[in-house]
């Protein structure tokens, strides 16, 4: 079965297009920090508010078990602060593996 697109459809998309692009244009200057999935919450905790950085979810190819794409956490900010949090991130990580 085949779907006619409509002009309502047609004014969707172009209107999803401009936003990400207004997005992408407003969010030049700022980088992600990918959060690993089955990181331990505290040290996201930790990370968003010393490094003042803002969670967002982001869909990303995973090869994992029949899995196309995923939501994946990110943290969000200018560069230097995105480097300081993911040597910390995997400064905490470390330690908690060593812990355990």
């Amino acid at each position: 079965m085949h779907r006619t697109l409509n002009l309502d459809d047609l004014i969707a998309q172009k209107a999803k297009k401009d936003v990400e692009k207004d997005l992408e244009m407003t969010n030049e200057s700022l980088y992600d920090l990918i959060i690993p999935p089955g990181t331990v919450v505290s040290i996201i905790y930790d990370i968003v508010e010393e490094f003042d950085l803002e969670p967002i979810t982001r869909k990303m190819p995973v090869s994992i078990a029949n899995s196309e794409e995923r939501e994946i956490l990110v943290l969000r900010g200018p560069l230097e602060k995105v480097q300081a949090a993911e040597a910390f991130l995997y400064e905490e990580m470390k330690s908690w593996i060593e812990n355990q």
